[in-house]
Order: C-alpha cells, then sequence, then structure tokens
C-alpha cells in the first residue's frame, strides 16, 4: 500500500504538482510512519535525532571559519558516516557537498577579475543565508536546495 502512495508521489512530481521538497517530506512520512515500527535512522549518530544532525549537518559548513578547509572536510566526514544508513543524510550531504563544490567555482571565477571581487564578497554573504536558510529547514524536517547549485553528485 505504501509503495503504491510513493508511485503516485513520483508521477505528482513528475508532472510538477509538487516540488521535490514535497515529494521528499511525503516519502518520508509514508515510508517512516506507516508500519508502526520505529525507524532505525531516526538517530543517525550520537544519539541525535535525525534532523537535529541534518541541522548541524549543515552548520558544519561554518568550521571552515575557525579551521581551514573544516567547512568542506566535517560536512563530507558526516554525510559519509551515515550516508548508507540514512537516505535523508544522504540527500542533504550531496545537497551541501554540490552546493560548496558550486560556490567555490563561482568564487574562483569571480575572483580571478578585479571587478568580481566585490561580488564574490556578496556571493559569499549569501552561501552563510543560504546555510542558515538550508540548516534551520532541515530541523524541521524539510529538505532545502541550495539556490544556484551545479548538480555534480546525484
Amino acid at each position: 500500500m505504501k509503495y503504491e502512495d510513493v508511485k503516485i508521489l513520483e508521477e505528482l512530481r513528475e508532472k510538477g504538482s509538487i516540488t521535490e521538497e514535497e515529494y521528499q517530506r511525503e516519502k518520508r512520512r509514508l515510508l517512516n510512519d506507516e508500519g508502526g515500527a520505529p525507524n532505525s535512522h531516526k538517530q543517525p549518530l550520537f544519539g541525535l535525532t535525525e534532523s537535529t544532525y541534518l541541522m548541524l549537518m549543515h552548520f558544519s559548513q561554518f568550521a571552515g571559519a575557525i579551521v581551514p578547509l573544516a567547512g568542506f572536510v566535517v560536512p563530507i566526514i558526516m554525510w559519509t558516516t551515515q550516508k548508507d544508513q540514512n537516505p535523508n543524510v544522504d540527500l542533504h550531504g550531496k545537497n551541501i557537498l554540490n552546493a560548496i563544490i558550486s560556490y567555490a567555482i563561482y568564487a574562483v571565477v569571480l575572483t580571478i577579475t578585479i571587478i568580481g571581487i566585490p561580488v564574490a564578497i556578496v556571493l559569499g554573504a549569501l552561501f552563510a543565508v543560504f546555510v542558515i536558510i538550508a540548516a534551520l529547514k532541515a530541523n524541521s524536517g524539510e529538505y532545502w536546495k541550495y539556490p544556484f547549485t551545479i548538480q555534480f553528485i546525484k
């Protein structure tokens, strides 16, 4: 029964009737809530709830402000250690990695030109805002794709 409902959700997503975020949220609800059994990936790591873990995974990008490259390494470690056990960690991890790579490319291209340096600074500020939005959405159980992200990892 629940797999039929997921198929219907997929059709709605393909037709554009629902967004990717709505699809992921409802799919998660259908697969996790039906059957009554507790889901094993509600506690991904260190006893944290899934939403808290996902939020921290997004916020971990700010670790680079303290330790160089930590904002790249920490989310990757968080993603790779749990991606096989938790589909939401895998989804958010890919989103984070694609965003980091995309915005790094944009920053390099913009800083090559002198006129692009102020734009690169604005881009960095926007990225920080996007990280906060994604983290807050993840904490509330939603998936939010970073704007202007190139899909390197699918």
